[in-house]
């Protein structure tokens, strides 16, 4: 029996009808993109000077086709950000699309995304543009970088307290505040240590100003050879960090959140780790990389209590 890409549950066929139907009612399948990952990533370095979602990792535009079953790359209109199997780092599409499974689990919201064959049988993630609506339509988005006045050189030059302020200008910066520090707890347990000025932005949807869906959340730490904690130091710190650093001076004292408001986040990531751990033994991972991701998780658990 296959796994449907999209939802990991058993499914005769790659995808099941429930994971489609997020996408789109009209689609049946996801038929393989007809390229290899080295020809994907040869496409990606071809475009780049066409898209503006260039970076580090290979990317790709592509948009949708219903009618014909397949993701089609494209160089304008695109409507979803792909993503092939990297040249220097193992499973990274596999990586990143469990990533942000793991992240909708514990309520933070995430684009529909999920993972489709090359020609090869190699796995690309791809995700929807949380940016677009309608035919044509664009939400405001503003990347930290930007909103700190900071570059793409410089996205690693700040700290996680001076973050803090930026979400004075959302239109509930209470909210946000809560919201940011689930997601600093949950980037931390599953060891995504690169969440630099760049992988944080305000969205205007409807005359409110909130944090962006999120995007670029994959555990980097099982990847590289010596990996920080975090990206943007708090407290001074980029390693060992304890509990005392997270949750007593970076929630209460910085972001001001009340005892009960940092009791229920993190009662949250107690009562969902269990479905976590499930996620990661039936996601896509191999055996090796799976269990290195169950490894750190368990050891963050540790740190925090949980």
């Amino acid at each position: 029996m296959l796994k449907c890409l999209l939802t990991y549950n058993p499914c005769p066929t790659d995808y099941s009808k429930a994971g489609l139907r997020d996408l789109s009612p009209k689609l049946t399948t996801i038929h393989p993109m007809p390229f290899t990952a080295e020809e994907l990533r040869l496409e990606a370095s071809r475009r780049a000077g066409k898209m503006s979602i260039q970076g580090v990792q290979a990317k790709l535009s592509a948009k949708l086709e219903p009618s014909k079953d397949r993701l089609s790359i494209v160089d304008v209109g695109g409507r979803y950000i792909l993503k092939p199997q990297s040249a220097l780092f193992p499973e990274l599409p596999q990586n990143e699309d469990l990533t942000m499974h793991l992240a909708r689990l514990v309520g933070i919201e995430v684009p529909v995304h999920g993972l489709v064959y090359a020609k090869d049988q190699s796995l690309n993630y791809f995700i929807k543009r949380f940016d677009r609506h309608g035919h044509s339509s664009k939400w405001a988005v503003e990347d930290f970088a930007q909103l700190a006045q900071m570059t793409r050189d410089t996205k690693y030059n700040f700290s996680m307290e001076k973050l803090v302020g930026i979400l004075d200008l959302c239109t509930f910066p209470v909210i946000e505040r809560q919201k940011l520090l689930t997601r600093v707890i949950f980037n931390y347990l599953i060891g995504n240590e690169d969440m630099h000025l760049k992988n944080y932005s305000l969205i205007t949807r409807k005359k409110m100003i909130e944090l962006s869906p999120a995007y670029d959340f994959l555990n980097s730490s099982i990847v590289l050879e010596d990996p920080v904690e975090i990206a943007l130091p708090v407290a001074g710190r980029q390693k060992n960090l304890t509990s005392q650093n997270l949750l007593n001076y970076f929630a209460r004292e910085r972001l001001r959140l009340n005892q009960n408001v940092v009791d229920d986040v993190m009662s949250r990531f107690q009562d969902i780790i269990p479905e976590w751990k499930v996620w990661i033994q039936k996601s896509f991972l191999s055996a090796p990389f799976s269990a290195s991701y169950m490894s750190l998780l368990e050891k963050r658990c540790v740190v925090l209590g949980l």
